[in-house]
């Protein structure tokens, strides 16, 4: 569930492994001669023969936890289930609970189906969920901002035997969204409370509902996770018998493994790898709709990062088109903000919505403009910058040479720092870790419906749910617009009061102004290896038979934030029912 500041680039569709050109959400051909012949894929069909093992490549790399509340990845979808669940419509259906609604502006009721249990065979209990949903309320938890409106104090409480009341501060019209997501995971109070600070780690494991479940010794640390089917899932017993992680960021290690037939799945497989799965025998690339963006942006408040001057000229200097064609290998489009069209299409009042979009001004490229502003920083720029980027991971290092070539146009010198997968995703978490780093890239995405998560990361102030806000972002009126959206009861005050609020970023200047942000929309690629693994793969992985997956890149998780080797997920099960 992270997010960086600048928005270097999205594709509003996603690549999974089976392709042929990507488009923009309405049906449209993406503005770009090289995605000719692709068709978008939301959902795939229903598995219905048994396979006894599938190894799925992480291409994000070895994830730090598996614990829902400190991480977001791949795997932990397929682990814990969530408490409301997200359709391959971007629809919220039943999860855990058989329903979660508001009763009164201010009062959320929660009240759980009562034949689900735990890997371990104890039943589900409002215990539980009142313990892992209070797990977010700590703003160590990258779903924090999704909890700050209730109160603090007994605001989570037990209210019967399958029931929880949540009070709120507040109204909020983001909260039961979040829950379709990993912020309403639920995990075995007894269970987290006998781990500790342990809890998630491959030492001591986690006790989930999930489809899959990680046995002891399942986690080989620097190697893999092999999970197993919950064969008593209250959702059905999962085909895949056995669901195998292993880490592979390197994209030309990764083809080779899945055209191979070594490794036999991953989403997110590099752009640029797409040739690699055309003809007889490659496998299948199967391409979806994303709410995926590549994004650099700032780590603390103190470095010359964190000037809003330099991040606008950055993004004054940076050619949106050369990054899709290069980066992307031609799979987008460009896009104005961080937050996508498709996050808002089918919203009520998406008309208002999409003329506040209409109405910002197309990226452009301005070497002059973007010089001047560096002038007017009063940035030391005899001082290099660093940007760290994950080893091994061509998309960031070509948006990171971007970034750099864009500087040097400038009279910016911007430094690449190619970190290892596990201290890359430790940036997110722990503030030591990004001293003497000024800019980080990584990748994002929307895990559940709505506009407000995603940005909320980023702009609001740390209180408020700004857990990525590292630049010390602070524009009131952009606060005043953003809280006035997520609290109004109507839909058409949320969007009026949203499209203010970008209004007003665009036009401010406080430190941290996100006048830097880059988009371009970014496609999502899952891949399936040879043929015959290929078509063994186009059924669910691990679903119950009759049930449809969609592999999908989820998904900030919220908006959750930036993707990082311990960061993937929303809702991206392999094998449930998720959007593609």
């Amino acid at each position: 569930m992270k997010r960086i500041a600048l928005a270097v680039g999205s594709l509003a569709c996603v690549a999974m492994l089976t392709l042929t050109a990507c488009t923009a959400r309405d049906g449209s051909d993406a503005d770009n001669g090289k995605t000719e012949n692709i068709t978008l894929v939301d959902s795939l069909p229903a598995g219905t023969t048994p396979v006894d093992t599938v190894t799925w490549a992480i291409v994000e790399g070895e994830p730090a936890t598996l614990n829902p509340a400190s991480s977001a990845n791949l795997i932990i979808p397929n682990l814990c289930d969530n408490l409301l669940s997200l359709e391959p419509d971007y629809s919220i259906k039943p999860g855990i609970a058989e329903s979660a609604e508001f009763v009164d502006p201010v009062t959320f009721v929660i009240t759980l189906r009562d034949d689900v249990t735990f890997w371990d065979g104890k039943p589900v209990t409002a215990e539980d969920v009142v313990y892992s949903l209070g797990l977010n309320m700590n703003p160590a938890s990258q779903w924090y901002g999704a909890f700050t409106l209730i109160k603090p104090k007994d605001g989570i409480v037990v209210t019967g035997p399958h029931e929880v009341t949540i009070h709120f501060v507040a109204p909020d019209t983001t909260f039961r969204d979040a829950i379709s997501g990993q912020g309403g995971a639920v995990m075995e109070k007894a269970f987290g409370e006998k781990a500790g600070e342990k809890l998630g780690t491959a030492d001591t494991g986690l006790m989930c509902t999930g489809p899959y479940k990680l046995e002891q010794g399942g986690w080989k640390p620097g190697s893999k996770i092999d999970t197993v089917a919950n064969e008593d899932y209250w959702g059905g017993a999962p085909l895949v018998k056995h669901l195998n992680y292993t880490f592979v960021a390197d994209g030309s290690t990764l083809a080779t493994a899945l055209t191979q037939g070594e490794i036999d799945g991953a989403i997110n497989v590099p752009p640029a790898s797409r040739a690699a799965f055309q003809g007889d025998g490659a496998g299948t690339l199967t391409v979806g709709h994303s709410t995926a963006s590549y994004s650099f942006g700032p780590t603390s408040a103190t470095s010359a990062a964190a000037n809003p001057k330099i991040r606008q000229a950055l993004s004054l200097a940076i050619d949106r088109k050369q990054y899709i064609d290069t980066v992307v290998n031609g799979l987008g489009y460009v896009q104005k903000t961080i937050v996508p069209e498709f996050s808002f299409q089918s919203m009520d009042e998406s008309s208002v919505y999409r003329a506040g979009y209409d109405a910002l001004p197309e990226p452009k490229v301005d070497i002059d403009a973007a010089k001047k502003l560096v002038q007017e920083s009063g940035v030391d720029v005899s001082k290099p910058l660093t940007i760290a980027v994950p080893a091994g991971a061509k998309e960031f290092q070509q948006t990171a040479a971007i970034v750099q070539s864009a500087g040097q146009q400038i009279g910016l010198t911007i430094e690449i720092n190619e970190m290892q997968a596990s201290d890359f995703g430790a940036l997110f978490y722990d503030p030591s870790k990004r001293e003497g780093v000024d800019f980080v890239a990584t990748q994002g995405y929307l895990e559940t419906p709505g506009v407000l998560g995603y940005p909320s990361l980023f702009i609001l102030p740390p209180d408020r749910g700004g857990v990525f806000n590292w630049s010390g972002y602070d524009n009131p009126e952009v606060t005043q617009h953003m809280m006035a959206a997520r609290n109004a009861t109507d839909a058409k005050t949320a969007a009026e009061e949203f499209v203010a609020s970008a209004e007003d970023l665009r036009t401010g200047s406080a430190p941290g102004d996100t006048g830097g942000h880059v988009p371009a929309h970014l496609p999502e690629q899952e891949a399936h290896g040879r043929d015959d693994l290929g078509r063994r793969l186009q059924q669910p992985l691990g679903a119950a038979p009759g049930r449809q997956v969609a592999p999908r890149q989820v998904g900030p998780r919220t908006g959750r934030g930036p993707t990082v080797p311990d960061n993937r997920d929303n809702d991206q099960r392999i094998g449930s029912e998720e959007p593609a």
